[in-house]
């Protein structure tokens, strides 16, 4: 068997144009324009794409972008003073504080000092909080973007299992939350797990979010199973430059699954439409008005 294609690229594009359609019945409806403010901190090539596409998506989607740029040298003081300005800024519905952060500052303080229904990246200890005991919550965007395409390739997720193997408080543990939210049975697997390639064999779902290149196998997934491929892993190639893959051996597993993501145009897209989604999500709740239906 060949699996299905999960092509996250398409996707995205039809979450991001929803929310274009959103903000602009924001604006003509309640003169509320979503605001999103993205600091980075030092000159991280990777960090600085990210950046540049966030801000590129967040202006085609008619919401209004701010980036606040700091050296890498900035004080932990200094970056606690970006964000309280923000805080504080009734203009700017979303705060991302682009990880990592330089050594000097300490992150959980930088992500805890984000006003909690400013945080779109679902970071803050009170979102993760609500959103594991079932309370509306900003979710954060990766797991958020592949449980929709979970119930877009499938529907009804109940009595699935899935399998998360990583246990990251970015990925792994909210997926898993939002998993069982749709009342899926779900394992967190890790580094410390028994005989990991037969816990995957079980799974329904397969989760990979790791960060570690083709660790997943093909002989790993359960014939017919959904490959969700979270990891983004630059590998040396022989001509010596490099090329992007998965946590999930893709050429091995797609003869297997049932349906797969691919690396890339799976995972990475859906994580800056779901970004967008969430400032929207965000806006209409600070303006204490009901998401626009479109």
């Amino acid at each position: 068997m060949t699996a299905t294609i999960i092509d996250g690229k398409a996707f995205a594009a039809q979450v991001r144009e929803k929310s274009g359609k959103k903000v602009a019945t924001l604006k003509a409806e309640h003169n509320l324009t979503p605001g999103l403010a993205v600091v980075l901190v030092g000159e991280d090539p990777a960090s600085q794409v990210y950046v540049r596409n966030k801000g590129k998506a967040t202006a085609e989607a008619g919401m209004k972008s701010e980036e606040i740029r700091l050296e890498m040298t900035a004080t932990q003081e200094e970056v606690l003073e970006v964000v309280h300005r923000l805080n504080a800024d009734p203009t700017i519905h979303g705060i991302l504080v682009q990880l990592p952060l330089p050594k000097q500052v300490d992150e959980m303080a930088v992500l805890d000092a984000i006003d909690p229904t400013k945080d779109v990246d679902g970071f803050h200890v009170i979102n993760t909080g609500r959103q594991a005991v079932g309370l509306p919550a900003m979710v954060p965007c990766t797991p958020l973007g592949c449980l929709m395409m979970l119930k877009d390739t499938h529907g009804d997720l109940s009595g699935m299992n899935a399998v998360v193997v990583g246990r990251s408080n970015i990925v792994g543990k909210p997926m898993a939350s939002l998993l069982l939210s749709e009342n899926c049975t779900v394992t967190i697997a890790h580094s410390r797990t028994r005989d990991l390639p037969t816990v995957c064999r079980g799974a329904d779902i397969l989760i990979a979010a790791v960060g570690r290149p083709e660790m997943i196998r093909g002989d790993w997934v359960k014939p017919g199973a959904t490959v969700i491929d979270v990891g983004i892993n630059r590998i040396p190639k022989e001509d010596g430059k490099t090329r992007l893959v998965g946590d999930v051996c893709f050429s091995e597993a797609v003869e297997v699954a049932g349906a797969i993501t691919p690396v890339p145009g799976g995972v990475g897209p859906m994580t800056i439409a779901c970004l967008l989604a969430n400032t929207v999500t965000a806006a209409c709740r600070q303006a204490g008005i009901s998401e626009p239906e479109v």
